[in-house]
């Protein structure tokens, strides 16, 4: 059996049906009745969004307040004895000893790193390293005067650094230039 005649069957059953259904009672009063009643308030939704936030946060309170108020006895916190002492770098202090044993070993190596280097090199590095230990010594001088002065103080430990670095570099710098193979 073909697509065609299937269709055509299909065709005369629904021609045989009847096109006149009634209902089996009056419809309109109940649509009459749906039209004329009022909407429902927009309020409704809102109030109930309230209630459900009422309830919420009441709950965690709640909650919040039975975990607080367990029989655990409460924390005290003691604040510990502190001992507090001005830093100060003039004179009248002294380096760390990690500092000063840091310096004296990173100036033994520059003594011979110095001697690697060219003439005009060693005297650029001399008047560099001379420039900061001016500056270290004016601003322990300014720290006399003013020892709880916190910017002097900062002043001196970054020329501290500064000194150290030069040092260092210079090591680094001997070292590139002796090991050079394409000279």
């Amino acid at each position: 059996m073909s697509n065609e005649d299937r269709n055509d069957k299909l065709v005369q059953a629904a021609g045989k049906l009847s096109t006149d259904i009634s209902p089996e009672r009056d419809l309109w009063p109940g649509i009459a009745e749906g039209i004329a009643r009022p909407s429902r308030s927009r309020w409704t939704p809102m109030l109930a969004q309230a209630a459900a936030v009422v309830l919420l946060v009441g709950a965690s309170s709640g909650l919040t307040f039975l975990v607080m108020n367990d029989d655990q006895p409460p924390v005290q916190l003691v604040a510990p004895d502190l001992l507090f002492e001005t830093a100060s770098y003039s004179s009248a202090y002294a380096l760390g000893p990690e500092y000063l044993e840091a310096r004296s070993e990173v100036s033994a190596q520059l003594n011979e790193e110095l001697e690697r280097l060219s003439p005009e090199s060693r005297v650029e590095v001399e008047t560099n390293l001379a420039m900061i230990r001016n500056a270290i010594a004016q601003i322990n001088a300014a720290l006399e005067q003013e020892p709880t002065n916190v910017l002097l103080q900062q002043l001196l430990l970054s020329a501290y650094q500064d000194e150290l670095a030069m040092m260092h570099r210079v090591g680094g710098l001997t070292q590139h230039v002796m090991s050079r193979k394409d000279i």
